[in-house]
């Protein structure tokens, strides 16, 4: 199974929306759990199974899961935390949100993570019939007295990086609390935060309470590793052992949600600039990408095909996707762009969307 980039899916407020490149160009083709919010949506390449979270006002946490490319939906098991788990002292754990979804490595075909707030990484061993929680990470020694919520009241696993080379590698990003990587399949976890400021900690250089927005490796070098952060953007280049910041805080750009990082050129990421910190709208209301071709050490901002007046718009962390030379991302005030050209022009697909979670090209049918 490959992902093709003819297929785009995007999660939205009120539900998913489908749409196909066709040789007319993109439309869209399909509308999906109408009503429900889709935090997260993608497509898994190993069995050609797209795997969709619902969070229902009333209902809570749903799993849908197509093997046919979206004509149908089945329901199972959303993970659910262990009776007796607690956030802390007096303070039981449930499911409250479903926040991104990642495949296990190829030697692992029926190895999925879920990543939840309030914390807890979830895996599954029989191709998401059942989950369970990652006890090493959940048990793990800082989490109660440390991890804390950012911009939600609980913490929230919105990174799940799974080494190619090394499936028992595995990278988390956690809001609050930073990266951590376990090297035996989740049994042990460790910290991966030296380099990282959190300015709003008493002790900014703490090696634990990092609000890293979003986490990204290079696939093709996973070595190499980027973070959009609450306090700037980062990289590291040694498998998050250390990272360095590469955007100057008052520079375009410095705050956002969503970091792309190029699967195969370690040198190339995407980020969509926002006003920090409580604003979170475009920087100068011009809606922009910029675009570094050399590791952060500078940046190029795009902005043709893009609302340059009057807009309030910003991307949140999982709203950008890229295949190939094609990029596409959507917004919080529910539009759609596409580019063609590596975020270098952009074209609207769509307008007056409900507000976009999330954005992922799909698996062509």
């Amino acid at each position: 199974m490959s992902v093709l980039g003819n297929t785009l899916l995007v999660g939205t407020r009120k539900g998913l929306v489908t749409f196909q490149k066709t040789a007319a160009g993109w439309r869209r083709t399909r509308e999906d759990h109408l009503g429900a919010s889709v935090p997260y949506v993608a497509p898994d390449e190993r069995s050609g199974v797209t795997w969709c979270s619902l969070d229902h006002g009333h209902w809570g946490q749903k799993v849908k899961r197509s093997r046919d490319r979206g004509q149908t939906w089945d329901e199972v098991p959303a993970p659910k935390y262990p009776e007796g788990a607690r956030i802390k002292e007096g303070k039981p754990a449930s499911l409250r949100y479903l926040w991104v979804f990642a495949p296990g490595g190829a030697d692992e075909p029926h190895r999925l993570y879920y990543g939840t707030d309030p914390g807890g990484l979830f895996a599954s061993d029989d191709g998401g019939e059942t989950f369970y929680i990652v006890e090493g990470l959940w048990n793990h020694p800082s989490r109660e007295a440390q991890w804390f919520g950012g911009g939600r009241d609980e913490p929230g696993i919105h990174s799940v990086l799974v080494d190619p080379r090394n499936s028992r590698r595995v990278l988390v990003g956690i809001s609050c609390a930073g990266v951590f990587e376990t090297t035996d399949g989740g049994k042990t976890w460790e910290p991966r935060n030296q380099g990282l400021v959190a300015t709003f900690l008493p002790d900014p250089h703490a090696e634990i309470g990092h609000d890293p927005h979003l986490v990204m490796a290079c696939r093709k070098n996973f070595d190499v590793l980027w973070q959009q952060n609450h306090c700037g953007i980062f990289r590291s280049m040694d498998g998050a052992k250390t990272w360095q910041a590469i955007a100057k805080e008052g520079t375009l750009p410095y705050f956002g949600f969503v970091v792309q990082a190029d699967p195969e050129d370690p040198q190339q990421a995407w980020v969509v600039p926002a006003v920090a910190d409580e604003q979170r709208i475009a920087v100068d209301r011009a809606l922009c990408v910029c675009r570094t071709d050399d590791g952060g050490a500078s940046w190029k901002t795009f902005r043709r095909g893009l609302p340059q007046q009057d807009c309030y718009d910003f991307v949140f962390r999982h709203g950008m996707d890229q295949h190939g030379d094609n990029l596409a991302f959507g917004t919080a005030c529910g539009s759609l762009y596409i580019s063609g050209d590596r975020g270098e022009s952009w074209q609207p697909l769509a307008g007056h969307l409900p507000p976009v979670y999330c954005v992922r090209f799909g698996l062509d049918g």
